[in-house]
């Protein structure tokens, strides 16, 4: 069981200049990347809140119809948090947000505990749900109890408008890297989380603070991982770009599903050739959801086959 702990919302995505046209389009990092787990075959449950309110049926619906098990079932009065997009000619979205007082955010720590079971594998975690209270405190203390057996990623996100203090959200993000096994982030979260630095060095400074391995993403380059040992860089398939919105999300779920399909552990991340297989997969995850408007990431079908499934190949 993958259990992806975090923010599901709405987002409302400004249609062209003059159109007036508005898409409501079911989302958040931590859904989105659930979603993609699913889709991919692999048990999943999301740990979120959801609303009564029809944008919260929207994202029941969307779960169950991807097949994602809810750990907290039980919807809340309280509204559906939104995210209003804008995306540009290259296809780069712009955020703002409405969160106060919203359902997304009302986890507490025994219903977040109460989604860790045995058969877990793999726990993802990240974006605004680490900014918004009571749903941050209550993640970081699940991560400070976590199993010693359970694959850890943490996926920042960075939206300057969605988080009021930036010191203390950098501050919380490097309290949980003593823990995290695979740190997915882009190069702008990489100057959120280590301002006035370049990609090797924001690198060499979070393995120094506890990340097992850090997963950069740079839009259409090459994707990237550090470990203590090793650097390996992946090629990002050419694709005609609809937006991007989900996309780092598809990769990262994407990764947690080839992990875990394939049984590795968290030690084998220092393996230059699974890393690297593990990496291809999840970009070809990525562009397929880069294809399409909103986040909408591909089902198994969907992908190459023979790239999915050649993973144990590389270390046979």
């Amino acid at each position: 069981m993958i259990v992806v702990a975090g923010e599901s919302l709405i987002d409302l995505i400004y249609g062209p200049k003059g159109t007036g046209t508005v898409l409501a389009s079911p989302g958040g990092g931590p859904f989105n990347a659930a979603r993609t787990i699913a889709r991919l075959g692999r048990p999943t449950r999301f740990l979120g809140r959801l609303s009564t309110d029809p944008f919260g049926q929207l994202l029941a619906a969307r779960l169950a119809a991807d097949k994602v098990e809810m750990a907290a079932p039980e919807q809340l009065t309280e509204p559906t948090a939104l995210a209003i997009i804008t995306v540009s000619g290259t296809g780069v979205p712009q955020y703002w947000f409405h969160l106060a007082d919203t359902a997304t955010f009302a986890l507490d720590l025994p219903t977040a505990e109460s989604a860790i079971t045995a058969d877990t594998e793999a726990l993802h975690i990240g974006s605004i749900g680490l900014a918004v209270e009571p749903m941050a405190t209550a993640l970081e203390c699940l991560v400070r109890n976590l199993p010693p057996s359970v694959l850890l990623v943490l996926d920042p996100n960075w939206r300057a408008r969605a988080i009021p203090d930036a010191d203390a959200h950098r501050s919380r993000i490097r309290r949980l890297l003593p823990r995290t096994d695979v740190l997915k982030v882009s190069t702008e979260d990489l100057a959120f989380v280590v301002p006035g630095s370049d990609v090797t060095e924001a690198a060499e400074i979070l393995l120094g603070w506890g990340a097992r391995c850090v997963l950069v993403t740079d839009g259409p380059d090459p994707v990237r991982a550090f470990t203590r040992d090793l650097e390996v860089s992946v090629p990002v398939p050419p694709v005609t770009v609809v937006d991007t919105v989900g996309a780092g999300d598809a990769l990262g779920g994407g990764f947690i599903a080839w992990w875990t399909e394939h049984r590795l552990t968290r030690d084998q991340l220092a393996d230059a050739r699974l890393l690297r297989a593990g990496l291809r997969a999840a970009a070809e995850i990525a562009v397929i959801t880069c294809g399409r408007a909103g986040a909408d990431p591909p089902w198994r079908h969907e992908l190459n086959a023979a790239e999915w499934r050649g993973g144990p190949a590389v270390y046979a």
